[in-house]
């Protein structure tokens, strides 16, 4: 099994709006571009809205029947480890293997000096195509390398093949290291390849943390040359590692943006341009966001919901956000106090929500909370999934506006968002 040269993966906490999402994509083949939709959902979204990892594979094929799609699409077990992998085998064909927690985990001496036995060859100067400045690699290095990440490759590994035996070849994997402080350097990446082919995991994305914070539903906050020059120097060397250890020809660069990096996405566009590369870029939960601004905007019962979960989000603040430590940054300061939300109208509410940074009453804070808030709108039970199917024909054309207009029309036309 392997995955189109690009991919768009999209996250639906309620599994309320896979053929809204699906008509994102319709709309972009229309314009010759086939991008392959990837439904995800990870185990720790599953435990908190009491769903089962079947619901995202039935959300799929639904929109798939009825929108009448004729191309690829997947399921991804999202950030999954070997705990819970086994409820999403049946269901998901694409695995995105986290083992962001394993770097740094203790590693025997012998199996760092065997991976430094097997790489010695690169051990000096490594000129990559295209890269103009060469990197030094030296056995220091290499034993950085292998205590840091043998550890997390090798639980890859046990991971990889687990799920191999249980689905044969019919799989696509991804190995993700994104949700950490600290970056992976393009060297670093490079010799985290080596390793994931001396342990035989044949991925066709990996996603390595990048320079700068990728929080949830906001924009990118970072250098943006820095993240451009990360990026092509990844994607090259990418392209080298392929050929030298004999990794799936079709490995791709996969950006877990968290969803609205927009100041990052030309940068993304430009340099897939430039070297005819493909790419996965995973989106968070932001689809949930567009089932609350519309609820916002149907007035009334949708309204008062809105304005009920952010109340009860911001009393909870410490619960919703722990989980998500490495991955928001909230100040405080500047989120607004219930008794003035309860004032606002449809139009305050949706606009403080929905990320547009040209219009005054949007606000970050609000957004990143609201994010991470769905256990709230979960514990509703009907009130809300009630809510949602009512007001579809205002909730589905924001959801399809966002990941069109806003992520794969800018990522992969290069077009500018309005």
């Amino acid at each position: 099994m392997k995955l189109n040269k690009y991919s768009f993966g999209i996250g639906d906490r309620f599994a309320r709006q896979g053929l809204a999402q699906l008509m994102a994509f319709q709309k972009s083949l229309e314009n010759n571009l086939l991008i392959t939709p990837v439904w995800n959902k990870s185990y720790r979204e599953h435990k908190t809205v009491h769903s089962i990892p079947q619901s995202v594979r039935n959300e799929a094929d639904e929109a798939v029947k009825v929108s009448g799609w004729e191309h690829e699409y997947r399921v991804d077990a999202d950030h999954i480890n070997l705990t819970n992998v086994e409820d999403f085998i049946e269901s998901s064909d694409f695995f995105t293997i986290d083992v962001a927690e394993y770097i740094n985990s203790k590693v025997e001496e012998e199996e760092i000096e065997q991976f430094i036995k097997i790489n010695s060859k690169f051990i000096g100067e490594i000129e990559i195509p295209s890269i103009p400045e060469p990197f030094y690699i030296g056995r220091d290095f290499l034993w950085h390398i292998g205590e840091k990440f043998l550890g997390a490759i090798m639980e890859a590994a046990k991971i990889y093949q687990y799920i191999k035996v249980k689905k044969g070849p019919s799989f696509i994997a991804e190995v993700s290291m994104d949700e950490v402080e600290e970056p992976q350097t393009p060297v670093e990446l490079f010799m985290i390849l080596s390793g994931l082919a001396q342990y035989g995991v044949e991925i066709q994305t990996i996603a390595p943390k990048f320079t700068g914070r990728f929080n949830k539903g906001v924009d990118y906050v970072g250098d943006v040359k820095t993240f451009q020059k990360e990026f092509e120097e990844d994607l090259l060397v990418i392209d080298y590692a392929i050929r030298e250890f004999n990794l799936p020809a079709n490995l791709k660069l996969s950006v877990h943006s968290g969803s609205d990096k927009f100041s990052i996405y030309e940068s993304i566009h430009n340099t897939i341009k430039k070297y005819d590369k493909g790419v996965h870029v995973k989106t968070a939960g932001t689809t949930w966001l567009e089932e609350l601004a519309g609820l916002a905007l149907s007035g009334r019962q949708g309204l008062d919901l809105a304005k009920e979960i952010y109340s009860k989000a911001l009393v909870r603040y410490d619960e919703l956000t722990g989980p998500y430590a490495t991955v928001i940054n909230i100040r405080r300061e500047n989120l607004p106090q219930p008794k003035e939300v309860n004032r606002w109208d449809s139009i305050k509410f949706s606009q403080t929500l929905r990320h547009d940074q040209n219009n005054p009453n949007y606000n970050p804070e609000f957004r990143q909370l609201l994010h991470v808030a769905y256990k709230i709108a979960a514990e509703s039970g009907d009130q809300f999934i009630s809510l949602v199917n009512d007001n579809k024909d205002i909730i589905g054309p924001l959801v399809t506006e966002n990941i069109l207009n806003k992520h794969i029309d800018p990522i992969f036309s290069g077009k500018k968002i309005v």
